[in-house]
């Protein structure tokens, strides 16, 4: 045996015997803690929301809040959790809903807790933040609008004035109070006092406030669903009884309250509480919402078209084809519609704006111009007047063989799209590719409460965008109570209407869904000027039912 074999058998020995280490075990790896955002919510107009609260909301993995209707607020997909009851239906003591926020801060999550108003005035979330400090968790605090100031102001009430620079305010609920330290000229608000309002009136006056004290109640403020009651500290329990005023509302006992006449600005916009219904999805008419929204109203769509591919695709190929091949001199955008099918077909083919080049681009309207804006494209050629095909011919060079080097357009349109351009454009000397770039057809009837709310006269108004939009209405969801006020965007739209035996209130001058809510608006606040001079209350139309409407 050499040295080298006897070593190694030694060394083979040594391993076999020796006591092999041990590997430590593995440890478990700590989920890292997620973080809480206490978000102040606002009142309830969703948008008096902060910009930090916005950003926080679009972070959110889960959102605990306390009021469904705060769950519209959430729109990245962040989970939405219930933290006003349990799974039991029962109402969420303080130190539950505490530990609701801090179990799912431990699994990592980025939580934000939404809390209507102002998170530390008269919420829980100072209680819930100590139990996050209390279990290590990292939060942080975004103010949000509170309701003390922000319903007086919706209401027209200033809180203070040049005589008087101060407030109170007090929670009523179920507390006993004594009234002798508000007997000052002070301006009072009053939380949760609806209840019990004639009993803190009594004790005011007997404390000494007089009874011809002004006083305002505010229900749901800041929403369009918000009413005030304007009465004194005499009076305001009857008068709110006959009003039928409830909770969630803001009461302001003081002088201040007679400058409510002067000052009222959110309950006498135009349109204000007015629902409206726009035949249209919610996509195109985000700006026509905002528009209604800022006149009082709100909005509801009701798709009635949908737009699909043409049920031949063959056509469209070769025209894009001989658009890149140089087979065309100008191309015509007739609708938004007609700009998304070409470019969905071009993102098909790899191709981009690039494509487009040395080609004159032709738009019916600012809309469409805009929809081409986003491509990097601007249009050459956009109605100097009216914006129709009628508009578009009206500015349309004819065909010059010596200018022009290609006689060809090409039309991307829908398929019931009328001739009146391509007839048009053939008379100027053009030829035309008239190409079905995409179908509209007749969308799927609403819900059965909004077919409901149509017919018996819930919608105060309708917004008719064109011909189709009134035909489609009618055809899945019948026709508009008699009582509705019906808006057109043009007089094509309005004949239709007519022949559908509906009666026009308002015709926009411009074929625009701006200058339609700007109309509408202003025929709302005529018919609102009217009720004023003849001393009548001020109604939506939804509270109306004129005998006659529709044409015979």
């Amino acid at each position: 045996m050499t040295t080298r074999q006897t070593k190694k058998e030694v060394s083979k020995v040594t391993t076999s015997t020796a006591t092999a280490p041990v590997a430590p075990a593995p440890t478990k790896r700590k989920r890292p803690l997620g973080h809480v955002s206490f978000v102040g919510a606002g009142p309830g107009d969703r948008s008096l929301l902060t910009v930090r609260a916005a950003e926080l909301l679009e972070q959110a993995d889960v959102v605990i809040t306390e009021l469904p209707e705060q769950a519209a607020l959430v729109t990245n997909g962040a989970e939405v959790v219930e933290g006003g009851v349990g799974d039991d239906g029962s109402t969420l003591t303080h130190a539950a809903r505490a530990r609701l926020v801090v179990k799912h801060a431990k699994n990592g999550s980025h939580v934000v807790r939404l809390v209507a108003g102002d998170p530390f005035t008269y919420a829980t979330a100072p209680e819930e933040a100590a139990a996050c400090a209390k279990a290590g968790i990292g939060f942080e605090v975004v103010p949000g609008i509170s309701s003390v100031s922000a319903v007086p102001a919706y209401a027209g009430v200033p809180l203070t004035n040049r005589t008087n620079r101060e407030y109170s305010v007090v929670r009523v609920g179920d507390a006993t109070i004594d009234w002798t330290a508000y007997v000052t000229s002070d301006t009072l608000v009053l939380l949760s006092a609806v209840k019990r309002i004639g009993e803190v009136a009594a004790g005011l006056i007997e404390a000494g406030r007089a009874p011809e004290t002004p006083v305002a109640m505010t229900r749901v403020g800041t929403t369009t669903e918000q009413t005030t009651v304007v009465s004194t500290l005499a009076d305001i329990a009857v008068d709110a009884a006959a009003a039928g005023m409830s909770a969630p509302a803001i009461t302001v006992v003081g002088d201040v309250v007679s400058m409510r006449e002067t000052l009222s600005w959110f309950e006498t916009k135009p349109l204000y509480g007015w629902r409206v219904l726009v035949p249209r999805t919610k996509e195109q008419s985000a700006g026509l919402a905002a528009r209604l929204r800022s006149y009082g109203a709100v909005s509801e769509e009701v798709p009635t078209i949908s737009v699909e591919p043409p049920r031949n695709p063959q056509q469209m190929d070769k025209a894009v084809r001989g658009l890149v091949e140089g087979r065309y001199e100008w191309v015509a955008f007739t609708s938004v519609n007609a700009v998304k099918a070409v470019r969905e077909k071009f993102e098909e083919y790899g191709l981009d704006a690039r494509a487009f080049s040395g080609l004159k681009i032709a738009a019916v309207g600012d809309k469409t111009a805009e929809a081409i804006a986003t491509w990097g494209i601007k249009a050459d050629l956009v109605p100097s007047g009216e914006q129709s095909a009628r508009g578009l011919l009206e500015d349309w060079p004819p065909y010059d063989d010596l200018l022009d080097p290609i006689n060809r357009v090409f039309l991307p349109r829908a398929d019931i799209a009328t001739e009146t351009l391509v007839a048009g454009l053939i008379e100027l000397g053009w030829e035309v590719d008239d190409v079905t770039a995409y179908r509209t057809v007749r969308a799927a009837p609403p819900p059965a409460p909004t077919r409901e709310a149509i017919k018996s006269g819930k919608f105060d108004a309708v917004m008719f965008t064109s011909s189709s939009t009134v035909r489609n209405l009618v055809g899945i969801a019948g026709k508009p109570h008699t009582s509705t006020v019906i808006a057109c965007i043009g007089p094509a739209t309005a004949k239709t209407a007519e022949e559908h035996g509906l009666r026009v209130d308002v015709l926009a001058e411009q074929p625009s869904v701006e200058v339609l809510a700007d109309a509408l608006a202003e025929f709302g606040a005529a018919r609102r000027l009217a009720f004023l001079e003849a001393g009548e209350p001020v109604t939506k139309p939804s509270q109306k039912r004129p005998s006659s409407r529709r044409k015979a």
